[in-house]
Parts: C-alpha cells; sequence; structure tokens
C-alpha cells in the first residue's frame, strides 16, 4: 500500500483542522494515513478498520523498518488514549451549541505478523472525514510524509487551507489553543523560537510549500502572526538531463541569488542545489 499512499489524498473538515488537539507526528501519520484511504464522498460507518504496516510508514517517510513497528504499535496505543475538542460543526455549518471533546479511535488492532495496526475512527470523527460538501481542505499525504514535527504538520494544515488566498492572518492565543499549548510558552520568544520558527523550517524543507512569516502587535503586545505561502515550483525536467560537464559554482552568492526559493535560508538552498545538479 505505501505506493499507493504516496498519491492518496487527505481530505478533512476545516473544522476538523480548526479543532484543539495535540499528537505526536508519528500519531499524526497514522491518522492521515488511515484518512487517505477514504474515497472522496464515500459514506463510512465506524464498523470499517483502515490497516497502516510498517512497511507503508517507511515506504511514506524514507524512515528505516527496523524497529518501527514497535513505535507504530506504540503511537497507536497513545493515539487511543487521545481526545480533540471540536467547537465547529462539519460543513461549514458554524459554531456548536457547545464544544464537543472526544476519542479520534472507538478500537485499535494488532497484527505483529504482518507489522500491521488496525484501526477504527470513533462516530464523532466521521462527519469530519467523510462526505464533506463544504469548508474543507484537500493535499498530498506525501506532501506531509517528511515532517517530523507535530506542529510542522498542524501549521501546514493551518496554511494549505488557505491555499487560495495565500497568507493567513491567526492570533497567537487562538494558535496555542488550537495545538493544546496553553499554559507553555508564556514568553512569545519562546514560542517562536521552539514552535513557529522550527516549524516554518521544516515546511519549508520538506514540503511543497514555501512559508515567510512576521508578527503583528496590538499596542505593545504581540498578538498575531501574519504568513504568506505559496506553492514551489515543480523542478523542471530539463535539469534531469544535464550532462555531468555542466559545472556550476553553487556556493557563489551571484548562483544562490539567483536560484534560491523563497523562505529557503543559504544552507537549505546549497542542499537542494547540490542533489539538483549532482554535486
Amino acid at each position: 500500500m505505501g505506493s499507493k499512499l504516496m498519491e492518496a489524498n487527505v481530505v478533512k473538515s476545516n473544522a476538523l483542522i480548526e479543532a484543539s488537539y495535540r499528537l505526536t507526528a508519528q500519531e499524526q501519520r497514522i491518522l492521515l494515513s488511515a484518512m487517505s484511504q477514504i474515497q472522496a464522498g464515500e459514506e463510512i460507518t465506524d464498523q470499517v478498520m483502515y490497516s497502516i504496516s510498517a512497511q507503508d510508514i517507511s515506504d511514506l517517510t524514507g524512515i528505516k523498518k527496523d524497529n518501527l513497528y514497535k513505535k507504530l504499535e506504540e503511537a497507536a496505543l497513545r493515539l487511543k488514549r487521545r481526545e480533540i475538542r471540536i467547537p465547529y460543526e462539519p460543513n461549514g455549518q458554524g459554531k456548536k451549541p457547545e464544544v464537543l471533546v472526544t476519542s479520534w479511535l472507538q478500537s485499535i488492532r494488532y497484527i505483529p505478523k504482518t507489522g500491521t495496526v488496525q484501526i477504527r475512527f470513533s462516530h464523532d470523527v466521521l462527519p469530519y472525514i467523510s462526505q464533506l460538501k463544504n469548508q474543507f481542505t484537500i493535499y498530498k499525504l506525501k506532501d506531509i510524509a517528511k515532517l517530523t514535527s507535530s506542529h510542522a504538520i498542524r501549521l501546514y494544515e493551518l496554511l494549505i487551507q488557505w491555499k487560495s488566498a495565500g497568507s493567513r492572518t491567526v492570533e497567537i492565543d487562538w494558535l496555542k489553543d488550537s495545538f493544546l499549548l496553553n499554559g507553555k510558552y508564556s514568553s512569545i520568544k519562546d514560542f517562536k523560537a521552539r514552535v513557529v520558527e522550527p516549524a516554518v523550517q521544516q515546511i519549508n524543507l520538506e514540503t511543497n510549500l514555501f512559508v515567510n512569516w512576521e508578527q503583528k502587535k496590538t499596542g505593545r503586545k504581540v498578538t498575531h502572526l501574519i504568513f504568506t505561502f505559496g506553492l514551489k515550483e515543480e523542478p523542471k525536467k530539463k535539469k534531469a538531463t544535464r550532462k555531468k560537464s555542466d559545472k556550476v559554482d553553487i556556493y557563489s552568492d551571484s548562483f544562490l541569488s539567483k536560484n534560491a526559493r523563497p523562505g529557503e535560508t543559504k544552507d537549505q538552498a546549497i542542499r537542494r542545489l547540490k542533489a539538483e545538479y549532482n554535486v
């Protein structure tokens, strides 16, 4: 299934993307791998179980399969205990009269002989991942496969949700609540250094988005973050046929200035260009 997952789409209600929850990157991969197996418009029930194998995760992320099943099993068990808080109805129907607090999963099943775990979504989550007609977001599972930060995965979804706009302004307190970080990183300096900057760096390096950001003050207090972003250009096919004799100095400032992508650091640009030019 690994190759199929690489081209599979994740479809999520915007209400689910903006809900409050906290998961590890491995727990996110399990959920998203299962969601990517749901066909657009398909009606599903809480009786369906979705299989995710250590081989699937290895194919998807490039992580070596050694001991991966044990990590997958441990992540699935943690995921069974996780809760999510959803203040909105699915399909853009506005706020609920109360906040729904529910579990992601109803049950899990281990199949050690095949290195596989199976998960069954909870009944309350189903309206947010199936038969969506309005206010939903689609992206390729492979686009977040290399992310190792759970914050990077969450931020990627919050941005790709606004892909057509190319910018999004979020209130810092809302972002902390969405990531279930209230009570942590009271200093804006710590929040930026521990959450925002690493997430943006990973997105720029490992996904199909480039991201820039700045902060916005209300009075003297930093209250909002402004993200501007867009899709990276696909590498041109002619680069694949470049002759080894075509020598370039990828370390020169002029070459880097001409070929660097928005949001890339100098080191990130050099690593990418080394791969592209077989240096």
